[in-house]
Parts: C-alpha cells; sequence; structure tokens
C-alpha cells in the first residue's frame, strides 16, 4: 500500500513558476512508476509527465513539452514536478500517482494504482 500527498499548489500569474511535491509512505516507493495528471474545471483527468523508478526515462503531454519537468529523490519518498511558464490553461487540480510497472511508461489513468487527494493550480491572466 502506497499513500500519497501531494502540496506545493498556488495561486500564481500567468508565465510564473511553480514546484509540486508528492510524498509517498511505504518502503517500496522505489520501484514504483510515478505520474503527474492533473484535472481542469470541467475537463477530464489528463496525462502531464511520468518518470520511471529509476529516474532514467521520463515521458511528457505535448501540451508542457519545453515547461514542465518531473523528477524524483528515492531517499526522500518524493517525486516533484516544476512548472515553468505556466499559462491560464495549466489551472487545475494537480495529482500524482504510482504504477506497479517499470517500462513502458504508462499514460493511461488506469494503469495507475494509488493517488493522492491532489493539489490546486491557478494560473492568472
Amino acid at each position: 500500500q502506497v499513500q500519497l500527498v501531494e502540496s506545493g499548489g498556488g495561486l500564481v500569474q500567468a508565465g510564473g513558476s511553480l514546484r509540486l511535491s508528492c510524498a509517498a509512505s511505504g518502503r517500496t516507493f522505489s520501484t514504483y512508476a510515478m505520474a503527474w495528471f492533473r484535472q481542469g474545471p470541467g475537463k477530464e483527468r489528463e496525462f502531464v509527465m511520468a518518470i520511471s523508478w529509476n529516474s532514467e526515462r521520463t515521458t511528457d503531454a505535448d501540451s508542457v513539452k519545453g515547461r514542465f519537468t518531473i523528477s524524483r529523490d528515492n531517499a526522500k519518498n518524493t517525486v516533484y514536478l516544476q512548472l515553468n511558464s505556466l499559462k491560464p490553461e495549466d489551472t487545475a487540480v494537480y495529482y500524482c500517482a504510482a504504477g506497479r510497472f517499470s517500462w513502458p511508461l504508462f499514460r493511461q489513468r488506469d494503469r495507475y494504482d494509488y493517488w493522492g487527494q491532489g493539489t490546486q493550480v491557478t494560473v492568472s491572466s
């Protein structure tokens, strides 16, 4: 069992930056692929980025390419999402997720086994 708790969301102006964190409980964090998803107002939850258990591989959605970065620190049981050059359309609740697989890095929600409660990111124009 893995419990995930996100933090770091907030209100930021367009062009600004935020760093989201997701702290995981459990001794098996380092064996999980980790991902970030987001759900904007009136939208379905969508994939943002994912990272392999050993940080060697990442994958991202086209909408965030070149602006967001995912990283993890297995010693701290934490995964991060650095959000740069934020746009109003990035406004959403951001969720982290853990999946019991190594490769490939899946983008489908149903591939992930554990989810956090989400953290709100609001980007003003």
